[in-house]
């Protein structure tokens, strides 16, 4: 159609609302940016946390079941370096004369000026003469193997815990955005690329995910080891301890520095993911509309320009969180390197045991590995949280207004139609329809013919509440449309539009699509009655044969009647028919029109038209200018006026009127 209801014919509705959510801050490097929502970071990081409330107490056995191999993770080199003395004690005591007490060795040692050697032996646990305790050794290996054993059970437990958990907030997650899009008007699509909104709806859902599972559990286990360790580590010596937290200040500026730009790069990377899929999924829809203007260069031009974008975008975001890694295992080498010295002189001097530095030097590189494994997870994290954005703004969209039930209401109306001083514009700097009155008695088909822009396609969208009026009021049967549910209201109205769109399935399933309901035979009568029948009974599996993507089976005239068959069978008491037949060949056109004259039979008829010869026997003809009914009249009223009507009939039909 001409106009339809994906493209008012005036003004871009909801204008303001596009910036809210679509506008973004500059970014030199690319010329994008992140939305505005990016600069509040921890709001989103909270609401995403929010979504895990539901599962509050599953989510506190992952959190328990963590800490729980934490615990046994930070336990386990403690008691490995215990074994670790069992075994050097050992080999020291053979070293030594068996009856000789430790204290006259220990003497003997410093009398020879060998202090250090002397501080060695006074700070271990040596039995001159005596070997490795390989019963205790062996004791000691078993619990540190159970210790760990313990910790991976505890972790896959966890690990299996979480992912139902996050599968399931997902799918409530996925439940809301599918609830929320049925709740959006619909001037929030006619303002926005499709594909940017199925973005929305698949590939970030599907990064909240990966973060959710990924990112958030190994931040938790991450930052509960680091405690952990931390604890440890000022047990085991206090000296050592303060030598390793020099890689806390280190890595809070790398992460700090690096993660803040990174996630700038990471929201812009999904703007332009949502840009692409939008283009990606126009070029895909209208492909024969490109090849007819031989457009494909243009459109590839588009597609690289924007790939591009995204490209850089994408790029930058993984190469500068990917520096987070190897600058935090630098951070880590450098404390290991201050560790192993500064032990090695606590050892030599008594001060430490061989097992104490090799504790510490076992959780020296674990307190680095979760602090490094946070900073790689914060790649995953931003991107996360960019995502979780980009979907609150879609949750966070104004919806339409509130519904307002209240009127006693029969289960078919009459079909009386009443305008009354109606106003609507969907910007309103320009008005478009102004103090519009107008009445459609039951049964009567009302004609609406006009230039493009004049407001037709507006007044029927109006009828369905596509679009909620900013004066006056519309009344159906004298009850006002707001008085009734918009699924009640849609109820009572049948439409069929320009573009025959139907569903992926059968011949059968899209008929039964105006009511779900309907039997097989009812199917069937409807498809008899609209002339769908006649051509189906053609076809090898009949009112079986699968609809593909698009229907490029059917011709358009074959796709327009089974669009008529589908309002027949609904049965509704108004009508709209949206220049049902422009898009057909004359012959076709004769059949359409004989449908849809059985379909308008016993019920009110909105026929929007811009071929004058479709709507000759109406009962009434609107002819609108500029959101005015500048005419209204019959066919033959509005010729013999020669004014508006006149002039676009003649435009029409002027070498015909010539002939005669």
């Amino acid at each position: 159609m001409t106009e339809n209801t994906q493209s008012p014919e005036r003004g871009t509705p909801a204008d303001e609302e596009i910036d809210e959510f679509t506008e973004y801050a500059g970014v030199d490097e690319f010329g994008e940016a992140p939305p505005k929502k990016a600069k509040h970071f921890w709001p989103a990081v909270k609401r995403l946390v929010g979504l895990l409330a539901p599962e509050k107490l599953k989510f506190s056995i992952v959190v328990l079941l963590v800490i729980g191999s934490v615990v046994l993770t930070v336990i386990a080199p403690r008691i490995l370096g215990d074994a670790m003395d069992v075994i050097f004690n050992g080999v020291l005591g053979l070293s030594l004369p068996e009856d000789v007490p430790i204290e006259v060795i220990i003497e003997a040692a410093r009398a020879a000026g060998n202090d250090q050697y002397a501080d060695m032996l006074a700070g271990a646990n040596v039995v001159p003469g005596e070997g490795i305790d390989f019963a205790e050794l062996g004791r000691l290996i078993l619990i540190v193997i159970a210790l760990y054993a313990g910790a991976s059970l505890l972790m896959w437990w966890q690990g299996w815990l979480l992912n139902r958990l996050v599968m399931r907030v997902v799918f409530t997650l996925r439940q809301n955005i599918e609830e929320k899009i049925n709740r959006l008007p619909l001037r929030f699509f006619d303002s926005r690329q499709r594909g940017d909104i199925l973005s929305r709806v698949t590939n970030d859902v599907d990064n909240i995910q990966s973060a959710l599972q990924q990112a958030f559990s190994q931040l938790v286990q991450s930052l509960l080891t680091v405690i952990g360790i931390g604890a440890m580590m000022f047990i085991v010596s206090w000296q050592l301890a303060l030598i390793a937290l020099i890689a806390l200040p280190l890595s809070a500026i790398i992460a700090g520095v690096v993660g803040v730009r990174a996630q700038k790069l990471f929201a812009a990377q999904w703007k332009n993911t949502g840009e692409l899929n939008g283009h990606i999924e126009e070029t895909i829809t209208g492909r024969e509309l490109v090849r007819v203007f031989n457009r494909d260069d243009e459109m590839a031009e588009i597609f690289d320009e924007r790939n591009e974008k995204l490209f850089t975008a994408a790029y930058k975001a993984q190469f500068l969180s990917g520096t987070i890694m190897p600058a935090m295992q630098f951070v880590s080498y450098f404390t290991y390197v201050l560790i192993a010295v500064a032990g090695a002189l606590r050892v030599t001097s008594g001060q430490l045991t061989l097992g104490d530095v090799t504790a510490f030097i076992q959780y020296s590189r674990e307190f680095s590995q979760p602090i490094g494994e946070m900073a790689g997870m914060a790649n995953m994290l931003q991107s996360g949280v960019a995502s979780a954005e980009r979907t609150f703004e879609l949750l966070d969209a104004e919806e339409e207004g509130a519904e307002n039930d209240i009127a006693d209401f029969p289960a078919r109306a009459n079909g009386h139609v009443a305008f009354e001083n109606v106003a609507f514009s969907y910007n309103p700097e320009e008005p478009l329809i102004e103090d519009l009155s107008l009445a459609a008695t039951p049964g009567q088909t009302v004609a609406i013919v006009g230039p493009t822009g004049a407001g037709k396609t507006t007044l029927v969208n109006l009828v369905m509440r596509f679009y909620e009026l900013q004066g006056g009021r519309i009344m159906l049967d004298d009850v006002d449309i707001t008085h009734l549910s918009r699924t009640e209201l849609r109820g009572h109205i049948g439409m069929v539009l320009q573009d025959a769109w139907l569903f992926n399935g059968t011949i059968r399933e899209n008929i039964r699509y105006g009511r779900l309901d309907a039997t097989d035979d009812e199917v069937v009568a409807a498809a008899e009655a609209t002339m769908v029948d006649r051509f189906v009974r053609q076809l090898p599996e009949g009112y079986e044969t699968v609809i593909e993507e698009n229907a490029s089976s059917l011709s358009a005239g074959e796709r327009q009647l089974l669009t008529i068959a589908r309002a027949f069978i609904a049965n509704p008491s108004l009508l709209i028919l949206d220049e049902a037949t422009s898009s057909v060949d004359t012959r076709t056109e004769v059949l359409v029109q004989q449908a849809m004259r059985r379909l308008r039979a016993d019920r009110t008829s909105f026929v929007i038209a811009h071929r004058l010869s479709t709507i000759r026997d109406a009962d009434t003809i609107l002819m609108m200018e500029d959101g005015r009914i500048v005419e209204q009249g019959t066919h033959e009223e509005l010729l013999a006026r020669e004014d508006a009507y006149f002039r676009l009939y003649q435009a029409q039909f002027a070498g015909a009127i010539e002939e005669a």
